[in-house]
């Protein structure tokens, strides 16, 4: 039988998707859904959702009785992320349309067709700013599309942008502000301003997420057919059991064990530590990373309360819920004191006797700016300008929370359960007339010891991943603690015996005592997990070798690893290393593929954009 419109109170379209669906439904599910639709009509309408998600009739379509509701009904979130965090935001974002009734299109910059910008509804841009302002790797090709002659007229769209990044950086957040400026440029209509965050990024982020879903609910009057499949396909699969662990939740993990990597004579300390996940239900995979919170180094704590003859047992704010602890131990554990950045100097101008700080925060004195905050730190600032007139309540709203620390992971929890390994070089250094010492590092080597307990986070990197297939072959180039996710890798790879071949391109200073790994490496090499590796000591020869050079004698046999499908990963520092290994790898493509500096780009462009081609550079 036939809906016919001029008989009935439905629209000729909803009378169209009626026919459609009532001859698909067995007599189980006609049934099913009368039983439904009395539950919808007596006013029950986020329970009757609920009753229909947990029912696991995925099969038979869903109702088309739903109100549509006027404006784009689909979204398209793309996400530029170098760690993972853009991608988890975008993720949430996604969930919270989806409950809306919107069709989701969630993907990373670089795997998002260009042409289908201008159908999209809705756009919301979620990306990181790495290095001295440049976009991550999966976010260069779509951030020079929309910068060149071809972007097209953006008019009708509607968008917003939430852009993470580091204010002790000069490029705060550049690369969300560039998505920013051009998509208006282009015609498109900004529905919730731009949001920039600091690297305790979760509460600024939320709040952008709910301004948009509130903006868009606002069109979404109604859950829509597409929504309630969403709602279903989702919850009819078994739910995964998560860990309650995370970044603003992180797990005490127990030290297991804190070795010194490098030999006896070394001018360099790498720990090597174990931490203990036993009852965390935290899981990880290679190539994803550990977030540590350190502590302040006490030494410091105390010099800064010290100068300016404070109380440290006085009760200071230290969260948003109002939580409080002494003085000293939100010094120790909750703020951070070893980094200036701009807008810290703008709140203590205002407690500052001292007009020198405000002249130079003047636009005119940008560059004397970064060249007084580049390796100082609170201790500087208070020596510098004072004299000051804050007291202890007022620290709670000058600094910043004390970010942690990532590091990849140096395990396989396939090789050591219930497990997590990591790889920490300590950082001492002199400047500007005081030893300084990094946070994380120096409190690792020195301070933290087998049985200590130490809050950690496991931060999945899904753009750091090893081939699927087991038999493709891999290269990997990871001087110093960059070597650290190989070991990962390749732990990994023994464990479930992946028979693809692995080349490691290893560095670091001297043979004797800087081979970080080195009975690692030789087993595996003997095993044949580890196929092939080249290593280069910097300080053992006359003239430097760097792994960009041992990559170049081999580049012959390199290429044809490319030709034959490998994937190539780099890990390490950003600055300098990840730039000249890529430089070798453009030279290596050209040389041996015969190809000039604009095709051997494109080769390489082409490797990224296939996941062959992935770095974790910081």
């Amino acid at each position: 039988m036939q809906l016919q419109v001029t008989n009935s109170p439905f629209t000729a379209e909803q009378a169209e998707l009626l026919n459609k669906l009532l001859p698909t439904l067995t007599e189980t599910q006609v049934n099913w859904l009368g039983g439904y639709l009395a539950f919808y009509r007596a006013g029950n309408v986020s329970a009757a959702v609920s009753e229909l998600a947990v029912s696991q009739v995925v099969e038979a379509p869903a109702p088309a009785a739903a109100v549509v509701a006027q404006g784009p009904r689909e979204a398209t979130i793309l996400f530029g992320s170098q760690t993972g965090n853009s991608q988890r935001l975008a993720g949430r974002l996604a969930d919270k349309l989806k409950g809306e009734g919107f069709e989701v299109t969630l993907s990373a910059m670089n795997k998002y067709k260009t042409n289908n910008l201008k159908k999209a509804g809705y756009l919301f841009i979620v990306v990181s700013t790495h290095g001295e302002g440049d976009p991550p790797d999966n976010a260069l090709t779509l951030h020079e599309f929309l910068n060149s002659k071809r972007a097209p007229k953006l008019d009708g769209l509607k968008f917003s942008v939430l852009a993470l990044g580091d204010t002790s950086y000069e490029f705060f957040c550049k690369t969300g502000q560039d998505f920013d400026i051009k998509l208006a440029e282009l015609g498109a209509e900004r529905i919730v301003d731009r949001v920039d965050c600091d690297v305790d990024f979760e509460e600024a982020a939320a709040g952008w997420i709910a301004a948009v879903n509130g903006k868009v609910s606002a069109v979404a009057t109604s859950v829509s057919p597409q929504g309630i499949a969403n709602v279903a396909s989702v919850t009819a699969v078994a739910p995964v059991v998560e860990s309650e662990y995370s970044r603003s939740n992180p797990f005490m993990a127990e030290v297991l064990e804190n070795l010194n990597l490098n030999g006896k004579g070394s001018d360099r300390e790498t720990r090597h530590l174990e931490l203990s996940l036993e009852g965390s239900g935290l899981t990880y995979a290679p190539g994803d990373a550990v977030g540590v919170y350190p502590q302040n180094d006490p030494a410091l704590v105390d010099d800064i309360i010290s100068f300016l003859q404070w109380n440290p047992q006085e009760s200071v704010v230290i969260g948003k819920a109002g939580e409080t602890s002494t003085l000293r131990e939100a010094l120790l554990h909750h703020y951070e004191i070893t980094v200036l950045t701009k807008p810290l100097l703008e709140k203590a101008a205002a407690f500052s006797g001292n007009g020198k700080l405000a002249d130079l925060l003047k636009p005119e004195h940008k560059e004397d700016l970064k060249a007084y905050t580049n390796g100082r730190d609170l201790l500087d600032l208070l020596g510098d300008y004072g004299p000051w007139t804050f007291k202890a309540a007022d620290v709670a709203n000058l600094l910043r929370k004390i970010p942690p620390r990532l590091y990849s992971i140096a395990s396989s929890e396939n090789s050591h359960p219930e497990e997590v390994h990591l790889t920490i070089r300590k950082v001492e250094y002199e400047a500007h007339g005081r030893p300084r010492k990094g946070v994380c590092s120096v409190y690792t080597s020195e301070r933290l010891e087998a049985g200590d307990k130490l809050p950690i986070f496991i931060q999945q990197n899904p753009n750091f991943k090893p081939p699927v297939n087991p038999d493709t072959p891999v290269i990997m180039v990871g001087p110093g603690t960059g070597v650290a996710p190989f070991r990962s890798f390749l732990e990994d790879r023994e464990e479930s015996g992946a028979a693809g071949q692995t080349w490691l391109f290893y560095g670091d200073r001297h043979f004797v005592t800087d081979f970080l790994y080195q009975t690692d490496w030789q087993r595996m090499l003997n095993d044949g997990v580890l196929t092939k590796l080249d290593v280069a000591f910097s300080r053992d020869s006359d003239e430097k070798v760097y792994v960009q050079h041992r990559m170049l004698e081999h580049g012959e046999e390199l290429y044809k690893w490319l030709q034959n499908g490998a994937h190539v990963y780099v890990c390490g520092d950003e600055k300098y290393m990840a730039h000249d290994v890529q430089s070798a790898l453009l030279s290596i493509i050209s040389n041996y593929g015969g190809k000039s500096p604009e095709g051997a780009a494109a080769y390489l462009t082409e490797l990224q954009e296939q996941g062959r081609y992935q770095r974790d550079v910081y």
